[in-house]
């Protein structure tokens, strides 16, 4: 389990976070929405640990972020930040190797090639595996970075949970390849996995979520199940723009019109 408890964050005088207490359960795609400058990918940073300076407190498992090694906890959490990119020409499969580094000191063994080979064949790479990373397309690129977030913690630990942060995962892909993406990362969760992606789109994340988390000028102020959570007063809130909720008649779950 993550659980944050008042988290605050500033930038000089501006606070950018506001007292966000929160709990994301493993087992569960957890997503946040909210407006640009609303804290989203701020409150990704701290709780993946990229960010150290802030007040409150941030638990893996009941122990607090702090009191972990960096190299261990690169063990079983990994994080696909917004846009990473790459300037030296590796071929695809030795990106997604770097997933790996965390788990060996000089040469990977075979179960990290093996791991590799799974999570390439997994995200349709194959007859990539020896392409320039850098001759690749926006969305392939993508593809490859979350092939190397994926092989990270592919193996699921002998104790304790998973986790796996998406900081806006889809940008540059296709309707296709965001649907795969999606269902991918939520296949993790029926593997003791915790799950936290920051998204944009909120169709998307009403279709594969478990729980959605609302955030507005750094502070959460609504989550829950979508079927639970949802309003046209709430989108109107967080997003100033008019909606209407209807079922989606093929899953039963909230469908937003906007306008």
């Amino acid at each position: 389990m993550l659980k944050t408890e008042n988290i605050c964050y500033r930038v000089n005088d501006k606070l950018i976070l506001n007292g966000i207490s929160a709990v994301f359960k493993p087992g569960e795609f957890n997503m946040i929405l909210g407006p640009n400058g609303s804290g989203k990918s701020t409150f990704l940073k701290v709780f993946s640990g990229e960010l150290q300076k802030y007040n409150g407190n941030v638990f893996y498992d009941d122990k607090k972020i702090a009191l972990y090694k960096k190299e261990e906890l690169a063990k079983y959490r990994a994080v696909m930040s917004q846009q990473p990119e790459l300037s030296f020409p590796l071929m695809v499969e030795e990106v997604v190797m770097m997933g790996r580094y965390p788990h060996f000191i000089f040469n990977p063994n075979k179960k990290d090639i093996s791991i590799c080979n799974q999570v390439i064949e997994r995200m349709n790479l194959t007859s990539f595996k020896e392409r320039n990373y850098l001759t690749l397309s926006g969305g392939e690129k993508q593809r490859v970075q979350y092939a190397r977030v994926l092989a990270q913690i592919w193996e699921k630990p002998i104790t304790g949970y998973r986790y796996l942060f998406l900081d806006e995962p889809l940008n540059s892909l296709d309707i296709n390849y965001q649907h795969e993406f999606l269902q991918i990362a939520k296949e993790f969760t029926n593997n003791d996995t915790v799950l936290v992606a920051v998204m944009h789109d909120i169709n998307l994340a009403i279709q594969y979520s478990d729980n959605l988390f609302f955030l507005k000028q750094g502070q959460l102020i609504a989550h829950g199940k979508p079927i639970e959570v949802l309003s046209s007063a709430l989108i109107k809130d967080v997003f100033n723009v008019n909606a209407t909720l209807i079922n989606n008649p093929i899953s039963g779950n909230p469908l937003v019109i906007f306008g």
